[in-house]
């Protein structure tokens, strides 16, 4: 891919309550003669970095790609001192930024796609309920149609997890104690089962965990301490009660060992009004990752399709 065929900008955003300037970082691959697709990454918090295979949508297809860092990490502006801030990381914020870039960009005229992952999914679905001009398609990949549909999930995978990795969770939990090795050391055992199958983990990915750790105020305020400890405030969301306001053509992507089970994407399916659902069969979280070619192939004939 030719430099020339990427562009990175800084755009100015009115965080409220931010009580100083900000900014959110973009990246745009292959330029904006036809309506692009727009990358939101997970975490909240994980910054952009673990989603660039999905340039491949550009290489391949020629749709361009939009990737940024959503506020409060990676190159954005960060917010350390809100960890905890109820009032500051909310849903509203990152949607609201979202609508920044989206009108910066003049994309309610030109026309865009949305793809999100994970968290970026259930930002992506939150703003799709709105009816923004000039989406034309939705991708949601991992995406938690409810967060304690999602945390019963995880509880059951917990389940399945070797006696000595379940006592050391369960007595870290017990204590309150989020960041002693034993529970890092037990937290990795879950996630090479249902975050991320491959081993090592790809670069890009161990940079947006990277960014987690360095930064965690977005992620340990509306998440909580891990994938599977929710405390955080958007614990009782259920994103699936708006989702019949989508008006666009959605696709649902979750993979065979995903920590976002079956269970948690089936009210999307069941109430978004025109929908497609594939699981890919040896993935779990990161099907982008795990099943790169099959992933890139339906994300793209689905944005190519009629």
């Amino acid at each position: 891919m030719s430099t020339s065929s990427v562009s990175e900008g800084e755009l100015p955003f009115e965080a409220p309550g931010a009580g100083k300037p900000s900014k959110t970082w973009y990246r745009i691959v292959g330029g904006l003669q036809a309506p692009p697709l727009i990358v939101l990454h997970g975490g909240p918090g994980a910054g952009h970095e673990y989603t660039t295979p999905i340039t491949d949508i550009y290489e391949i297809y020629k749709i361009p790609v939009i990737f940024y860092d959503q506020i409060g990490c990676g190159r954005s502006t960060r917010f350390p001192e809100k960890m905890g801030d109820d009032s500051f990381w909310t849903f509203d914020l990152f949607l609201k930024e979202l609508e920044n870039l989206v009108s910066h960009l003049n994309l309610h005229e030109l026309g865009f796609s949305i793809l999100g992952q994970s968290w970026g999914g259930m930002l992506g679905a939150s703003y799709a309920s709105r009816r923004p001009k000039g989406l034309q398609k939705l991708i949601l990949a991992g995406a938690p149609s409810s967060i304690p549909l999602y945390a019963k999930g995880c509880r059951y995978l917990l389940s399945l997890l070797p006696e000595d990795v379940r006592n050391v969770i369960e007595e870290c939990e017990r204590k309150g104690d989020y960041e002693s090795p034993e529970y890092e050391a037990a937290c990795g055992v879950f996630y090479g089962q249902h975050l991320c199958r491959l081993d090592p983990f790809p670069d890009a990915l161990m940079a947006s965990l990277g960014h987690l750790q360095e930064e965690p105020s977005a992620y340990v305020t509306m998440q909580g301490p891990s994938e599977f400890t929710i405390t955080g405030n958007f614990k009782d969301w259920e994103g699936w009660k708006e989702a019949h306001n989508i008006e666009v053509p959605a696709l649902l992507l979750n993979g065979r060992y995903d920590e976002v089970r079956d269970a948690c994407v089936e009210p999307w399916f069941r109430t978004i009004p025109r929908v497609r659902w594939v699981t890919l069969e040896k993935s779990a979280h990161m099907t982008h990752f795990e099943e790169r070619e099959r992933f890139m192939s339906l994300c793209g004939s689905f944005l190519q399709g009629s």
